[in-house]
């Protein structure tokens, strides 16, 4: 395969691939306007920060995966990606723990002003009597925003310094997630009013995107308390940064912020913001992830979502469905024999069926296998009947959508 690293990753990683025979272009320069010049001929693009537009995807000629070296995608066009049938997927998890630890790092410096007590201290100035007033931790309500594995790693580290944690809750969170939130003692509220008038302490551990585009806005930061502290080490876009800055003027709201607007597209650059040069804001330069321990752990997830998809069998897919799709699944037992699925497939094109997914396991000692296949169209009793009578087949159900 072709691969392009379009942002640095460790050549030690960057070997396993050259010597399963790859051919690895590294262009750690490329920018989201070079992508589509670069991209003919990439089998598999990975990323970490640079930008996958439309552009670069109608681009491609050979592209079949893009990987985000992290867990946000919100820098890749998913839809585009889907569209072409190109799988987009992600190393989630790798970098929890830095994130979580950053999260408590800028809350210790929100609360104990480390950023100006160190300032002063290298400028010659020694004022113990103002840096000793500080309210401390224990005891305090925590509020997490955001119950993805960042957001649970980042409970963890609070209830270990004695704060109440608390969080919404969500009808829909996977068990494991719920078995998670037990485990830790995390207490969860029925809303999110209730947990921003509760809390002394609010951290934002949510995805990028529309659904959370200035989520903190004025009405957010109204139901806080006064005094009280915002952390964001999630994206920058989370945040009304006009009405952050008059909740810090107006009612002594403190930010420990790791992400911001218009943040520079490179590791390095001019910035000019409002929000972080704010006398109420301990910053940092969207640096959440970078640790080694993280930066080795995401190279290592990479190496396994690009092998899973050489072996045919991607992993951590982003833009495909992970539902049952269509108006019905017609499961279909069968001895694994040669045609069997092609005669299927066959009787569903005559009726019009249009196949959305299709998955076929064999049972052990490959004498038998089981077809599961969404489709779109009506299924009638007298199809489902056709494909019981099919040669090799042993059995038919077919289950229509809402049943």
């Amino acid at each position: 395969m072709k691969i392009l690293f379009a942002d640095a990753l460790p050549e030690t990683h960057i070997d396993l691939f050259r010597k399963r025979g790859d051919e690895c272009i590294v262009s750690p320069e490329l920018d989201a306007s070079d992508l589509p010049d670069a991209i003919e001929g990439v089998d598999v693009l990975v990323v970490r920060s640079t930008k996958v537009t439309a552009q670069t995807i109608r681009r491609s000629d050979r592209l079949g995966l893009i990987v985000r070296s992290g867990a946000g995608t919100n820098t890749i066009d998913c839809q585009a990606a889907a569209d072409s049938g190109i799988y987009v997927c992600n190393v989630p998890g790798t970098n929890s723990v830095a994130v979580a630890e950053l999260t408590l790092g800028l809350l210790l410096a929100v609360d104990r002003h480390i950023d100006t007590a160190s300032n002063d201290l290298k400028g010659g100035t020694w004022n113990k009597k103002a840096y000793s007033k500080a309210d401390g931790l224990m005891g305090k309500t925590f509020a997490v925003i955001g119950m993805g594995e960042i957001g649970l790693a980042t409970a963890e580290r609070a209830r270990s310094f004695g704060m109440t944690v608390v969080a919404e809750r969500k009808v829909d969170r996977r068990p494991e997630v719920e078995a998670r939130i037990r485990s830790i003692g995390i207490r969860l509220v029925e809303d999110l009013d209730t947990l921003l008038r509760e809390s002394d302490i609010v951290s934002l551990h949510v995805p990028g995107g529309a659904a959370t585009e200035n989520l903190v806005d004025a009405r957010f930061l109204s139901l806080m308390k006064p005094g009280s502290i915002l952390i964001n080490t999630s994206r920058g876009e989370v945040v009304d940064e006009e009405a952050l800055i008059a909740a810090m003027d107006e009612k002594g709201i403190r930010a420990g912020l790791d992400v911001f607007r218009n943040e520079p597209s490179g590791g390095t650059g001019e910035f000019s913001s409002a929000l972080a040069v704010h006398p109420n804001v301990v910053g940092t330069h969207h640096i959440g992830a970078s640790t080694q321990q993280a930066q080795n752990a995401t190279s290592e997830g990479t190496v396994d979502v690009i092998e899973a998809y050489r072996t045919g069998d991607p992993i951590n897919c982003v833009n495909v469905v992970k539902t049952r799709v269509g108006t019905a699944t017609i499961t279909i037992r069968h001895f694994d024999r040669v045609g069997v699925l092609a005669s299927v497939l066959e009787v569903l094109r005559r009726e019009n069926i249009n196949v959305q997914t299709m998955e076929n396991k064999v049972f052990h000692g490959s004498n038998a296998a089981m077809g599961i296949i969404d489709v779109a169209g009506n299924v009638t009793e007298n199809l489902t009947h056709e494909l019981a009578g099919l040669e090799n087949v042993i059995q038919v159900q077919t289950t229509t959508r809402g049943q």
